[in-house]
């Protein structure tokens, strides 16, 4: 309950520029076979994340998570292999 995925974000690269006219990243999430998402989670755009692993719940995933991993926290790191 109450996942949230985001493939699209906005960029934060030019001081002094608006964040309204900001570039944005718009990039596909990718999750592999048999991976259990706990609820209150965040994934964002361009994220990875490996096949059978667990994120913790209310976790915000902003890069690759790998295989087979127990991940969590903010930003999700990788906790302990399975």
């Amino acid at each position: 309950p109450n996942v949230l995925m985001f493939a699209f974000n906005h960029g934060t690269e030019l001081n002094g520029t608006p964040m309204i006219n900001q570039d944005y990243l718009d990039s596909d999430i990718i999750i592999e076979d048999d991976v259990w998402i706990g609820a209150g989670s965040v994934i964002t755009a361009g994220t990875k994340i490996g096949k059978g692993s667990i994120i913790a719940a209310g976790s915000v995933v902003t890069k690759d998570i790998p295989s087979n991993v127990i991940a969590g926290g903010i930003p999700a790191k990788t906790i302990k292999k399975r």
